[in-house]
């Protein structure tokens, strides 16, 4: 970044106009660029599904426009689909749904289907003037966030929706720099996005290479002796074990207490929501524990907890001691295990093979409900080596690949803070394409 620019951006920071620019109802931006409400540059779009054959969609905040049935399990539109609204490719749709990562509802724009229809009950529209991709990025950075917030009668409706008429939505201002600029603004964001995707592919591909390597290390393939790090595994002399076995104690229930945001010398509370489909805890998703009363549930290096109930029973959480001090919560379980006996990480590896989802998927929907309790999932049954080289080789085996994970997690985060700069400085004209 160059002198010139970062006096600029200082400029803007401290609210004064550097040569080049001028103050707008959307903040400084550069003299070439235009203002307009979406009114002058979209127009509404008031098509309807009808008797017509469309698929219907929703949207999801973070992730853009979902089939209803692969988001809610049915097509949830019923007697309103025939007031469903048309969609073609490149139109946009405003969600009034507020959610945590968009409070004040999120824009998105149709871009893999022709044709498809919404709620009506979604604001949605067509540009007549601007580049569709500059637009898109500008609803995926929360832009409109600021407007939306003071155009909102605060409150939600019985049908969960934000309390904002459609003239409100449409009366915001936005950003419009010349077409051309528009164009390599969208054309440098959406390379920075391929470069997050296929990071996050790489990331996806290393996890389900990770839990074939579970499933080949502690399942029931391979019952010949093999090596592994110059030491063999001979799976022939394994012992059957319970998970109680492996424990130093039972499984214990979580503490019921309300979460809060940050307070003075209060650990972190985990979640079920809080551990991510790989088994990790989300540390862009914290909260604290409301409580003095919780040195009996702090977790310790030798924890593993289980999910007991809803849709996610079954899954585990291996405790970090670089996730913190934390507490865990109702509906987790915790099974200390016994380092004397076994390696927590072959304990943990042996709760994420094929045989372990097949057992939970049977336990879990014996009362019609998704759920397993401490006393049956102490009983649930695996084989381990008890020779103490052989769950070394195996253990480590597991965290390099926990480490090589990481390491991908941590270069895919600095791309997704490069993106956010990026647009932050583009977006507002900081920084010119042309520079």
């Amino acid at each position: 970044m160059t002198p010139e620019i970062e006096k600029r951006i200082k400029a803007v920071q401290a609210g004064r106009v550097p040569a080049g620019y001028k103050r707008t109802k959307v903040g400084i931006v550069p003299k070439e660029w235009d203002v307009f409400s979406l009114k002058n540059i979209s127009t509404e779009l008031h098509e309807t599904a009808g008797n017509g054959r469309y698929e219907t969609l929703s949207i999801s905040a973070g992730v853009g426009f979902v089939n209803q049935t692969s988001k809610f399990g049915k097509d949830i539109s019923g007697a309103q689909y025939a007031k469903y609204t048309v969609l073609k490719k490149g139109d946009f749709s405003y969600n009034k749904g507020n959610s945590k990562k968009y409070p004040q509802g999120c824009v998105y724009q149709l871009k893999d289907r022709d044709e498809a229809v919404v709620p009506n009950v979604f604001e949605s529209f067509r540009l007549i003037n601007g580049e569709n991709d500059f637009f898109e990025q500008l609803f995926i950075n929360g832009f409109l966030n600021g407007q939306l917030f003071s155009k909102i009668n605060h409150g939600v409706r019985d049908d969960g929706l934000l309390n904002l008429r459609g003239d409100d939505f449409y009366s915001c201002q936005v950003p419009f720099p010349p077409l051309s600029e528009q164009k390599k603004i969208a054309e440098i964001l959406a390379t920075q996005d391929r470069v997050i995707e296929l990071k996050e592919k790489l990331i996806v591909e290393k996890q389900s290479q990770k839990k074939y390597l579970m499933s080949v290390l502690l399942g029931d393939d391979f019952k010949k002796p093999f090596k592994l790090n110059g030491v063999t595994i001979d799976k022939k002399k394994w012992r059957d074990v319970s998970l109680s076995d492996c424990c130093l104690s039972e499984g214990q229930y979580g503490l019921n207490a309300p979460a809060c945001a940050f307070k003075d010398n209060l650990p972190k509370y985990i979640r079920i929501t809080d551990i991510d489909e790989d088994g990790r805890y989300n540390r862009s998703s914290v909260a604290y524990v409301d409580v003095d009363d919780y040195e009996n549930y702090l977790l310790n290096e030798n924890d593993v907890l289980l999910v007991r109930t809803g849709s996610t029973t079954g899954k585990s959480y291996l405790y970090d001691k670089n996730d913190g001090k934390l507490v865990y919560a109702g509906f987790l379980i915790r099974f200390n295990i016994n380092p004397e006996f076994v390696d927590k990480r072959v304990v943990y590896a042996c709760l994420n093979t094929n045989s372990y989802w097949k057992w939970v998927g049977v336990m879990s929907m014996r009362s019609g409900q998704p759920g397993i309790n401490a006393t049956e999932y102490s009983k649930y049954r695996f084989k381990i080596p008890l020779d103490k080289k052989e769950q070394k080789a195996i253990a480590e085996v597991l965290s390099a690949a926990d480490e090589e994970i990481s390491l991908l997690q941590k270069d895919l985060e600095q791309e997704k803070l490069k993106k956010k700069s990026l647009m932050q400085l583009l977006l507002t004209g900081l920084v010119r394409v042309n520079e």
